[in-house]
């Protein structure tokens, strides 16, 4: 359904900055497995290292064409491909930078119990809306609180509401940084 808006987004992707389309980044997946996470490009930069800067509200780095993206949450559609893989599902924790990932987990003992099932392309935390920056105090535990709920939680039934959440979100462009 999303495949013709595949070669517009890369077209103007391309139009727009310099790079490539695709962005893949390393995160963990289930049981800490390292996965390469793909989106649509939408920043100047492409960190994976030890060292990710992340996005804030109205970040410099964001293209033109990235901050539609980013705000429509068209940058998330190439982790379909992550999803038919197998390493990601539609609904689940949503994975972080390893660098982050290694930081969060320092701070919260709680935080690697997020990785008992697959990542998701969104998830409770996102639609309870903990999406975004954890630049703020509390940020980062009220989302791995939503996380470890969902994981709890699970039911075809909390899947269905999250994802008919997800796209009322998409739809009106809440919470999208």
């Amino acid at each position: 359904m999303s495949a013709p808006l595949w070669p517009l987004i890369a077209m103007a992707i391309k139009l727009d900055s310099a790079g490539p389309v695709i962005f893949a980044q390393k995160r963990r997946g289930r049981y800490q497995s390292t996965i390469n996470v793909l989106k649509f490009r939408t920043m100047r930069v492409m960190e994976n290292g030890p060292l990710v800067q992340q996005a804030i509200v109205k970040d410099t780095r964001v293209t033109r064409v990235g901050r539609i993206l980013r705000r429509t949450s068209l940058d998330e559609l190439p982790q379909l491909i992550n999803v038919i893989r197998g390493e990601m599902s539609l609904i689940g924790p949503r994975p972080h930078a390893l660098a982050h990932d290694d930081e969060f987990s320092r701070l919260l003992h709680l935080y690697p119990d997020r990785h008992q099932m697959r990542p998701g392309m969104t998830g409770l935390a996102q639609v309870s809306g903990f999406r975004g920056s954890t630049a703020k105090p509390g940020s980062i535990e009220a989302r791995v609180e939503a996380d470890l709920a969902y994981v709890r939680a699970w039911s075809i039934w909390l899947d269905i509401k999250i994802l008919s959440r997800t796209f009322a979100a998409v739809i009106s462009g809440t919470n999208a940084d």
